[in-house]
């Protein structure tokens, strides 16, 4: 009853105060969440499959999934992208499902430097499934949420008028970047639509709140690669994130050994400690395979919460050979 409470309370403050977005762990495998100027990174097709589950011992109480395409067109100097993601909350309570489109669009500053921006358009849903909510005044001090003959005690509240939300979404990117360093800024939701079910304190609401993103890293290559010996090459990373009074900055590195990669991220939500992040994957040729788990080192430690298991899979049909990016973007790639 405890952990059931507790989930409930999850859902509130992570759903309907602020709403905060998916940034998932392996955020380098996901590029187009974090920033829509990272479209067209790779002059072929770039697939890109992620799944996220979050604290699964809360009856699942957040899984992820998302599919993304992107790729550049150099005739064009730009880069076209699509990506599906889907965000199932407290076991089907409430869904979020989305599809969005992105063009990003390459400056040559000089001979070192590049601006890349970029742009998002996507059409959201959001769900909530009422008949699996519970209240507190169905709540028995002796019987729980049933009465004695095992019906569920019925509620006072009031049940929304629906139950969909639909709504166009806006976001913008950009990124400068050279041979070895790169640094970022994301606004998401800039159309601030509005995705409440319920019409209270409309004159105080201002729809979704801005996602404001600043990320920086750089690549250094520790060894060289021959035909005889890997390259090894090390990736730090900072990425801060605030939306509405939330606010979280991961730190951390991507070290790649040629067939495998690693890494390790703190994140922090200025509130508290919020997890430790692990890194293992494998790649070989045009496939690259990741797992990653959030080691829970908040309050909720105590909770057991399972952590937070993510899986990607990206596809990436470049030939290394007949390509010279020029960029510190690879582990992107």
């Amino acid at each position: 009853m405890k952990k059931y409470f507790l989930l409930l309370s999850l859902l509130y403050y992570g759903v309907n105060l602020s709403a905060q977005d998916i940034i998932f762990s392996q955020f380098y495998a996901a590029p187009l969440q974090l920033n829509p100027a990272f479209t067209g990174n790779t002059y072929t097709p770039h697939f890109a499959l992620n799944y996220r589950n979050q604290w699964p011992s809360f009856s699942n109480a957040y899984v992820t999934y998302s599919a993304a395409y992107d790729q550049f067109f150099e005739v064009a100097n730009c880069g076209v992208g699509l990506n599906i993601v889907s965000d199932n909350l407290g076991n089907g309570i409430y869904k979020v499902n989305s599809v969005s489109g992105f063009f990003g669009y390459r400056l040559k500053v000089n001979s070192s430097w590049k601006l890349k921006i970029g742009l998002e358009a996507g059409f959201t849903q959001r769900q909530l499934n009422w008949d699996k909510l519970t209240f507190g005044d169905q709540i028995d001090r002796l019987t729980g949420f049933i009465d004695d003959l095992g019906n569920v005690n019925q509620s006072a509240e009031n049940r929304p008028s629906q139950s969909n939300k639909n709504y166009l979404d806006i976001s913008t990117g950009f990124l400068a970047y050279n041979k070895n360093f790169y640094v970022g800024l994301s606004i998401k939701h800039l159309n601030t639509p509005n995705y409440h079910f319920l019409n209270v304190n409309n004159t105080t609401y201002t729809g979704l709140p801005l996602r404001w993103t600043v990320h920086s890293g750089s690549e250094m290559v520790l060894r060289e690669g021959t035909r005889h010996r890997f390259p090894i090459s090390l990736s730090p990373s900072l990425i801060y994130a605030q939306q509405s009074s939330f606010r979280q900055v991961n730190v951390g590195a991507h070290l790649d050994f040629g067939l495998i990669y690693t890494g390790a991220w703190f994140r922090h939500t200025f509130g508290n400690a919020d997890a430790a992040i692990l890194l293992l994957g494998v790649k070989k040729d045009w496939i690259k395979i990741g797992y990653s788990y959030d080691i829970t080192v908040s309050k909720l430690a105590s909770y057991n919460t399972g952590g937070s298991h993510e899986l990607s899979l990206i596809l990436n049909f470049d030939e290394p050979e007949e390509t010279n990016y020029n960029d510190c973007f690879n582990i992107f790639r």
